[in-house]
């Protein structure tokens, strides 16, 4: 698998935006600043790789339209994020409701993120040959 300069910039600069939502959240919802520190660094590992794929998968899909294109994305990364997020949650705090709590309150913020991610990357050339119609 060759490793793409465009997908690694795309997966670091979603990663830095998402987990200080995530920390973020996981503070005001657990009340308790080591638990969210201690999401926010797991989840960095998991979602880093998790993202990596989703974007690679993406890559390869043959749906063109851009404002489709970017609803799916959205959809289908906020809810493998979701998971990650509840299961990280329930891991760390020993809650399974904090980490429900910190996961639903996670789909309104990050979705909206994800959605202005997505759309100014669209926009930016970094790591293409040539602008094409699949990314």
């Amino acid at each position: 698998m060759r490793f793409s300069k465009r997908h690694l910039a795309k997966t670091v600069t979603w990663r830095i935006i998402g987990t200080l939502d995530t920390l973020l959240l996981s503070w005001l919802i657990s009340s308790n600043i080591t638990f969210a520190l201690q999401i926010g660094f797991f989840e960095l590992i998991t979602k880093m790789i998790f993202y990596y794929m989703h974007e690679r998968i993406w890559f390869k899909s043959s749906i063109k339209s851009s404002d489709k294109r970017h609803v799916l994305k959205t959809f289908s990364w906020r809810a493998l994020g979701t998971l990650d997020t509840i299961l990280l949650g329930w891991i760390i705090t020993g809650n399974p409701l904090t980490g429900v709590k910190i996961g639903v309150a996670e789909v309104i913020t990050k979705m909206l993120l994800y959605y202005g991610h997505e759309k100014l990357w669209y926009k930016i050339d970094y790591g293409l040959d040539q602008r094409n119609s699949k990314e």
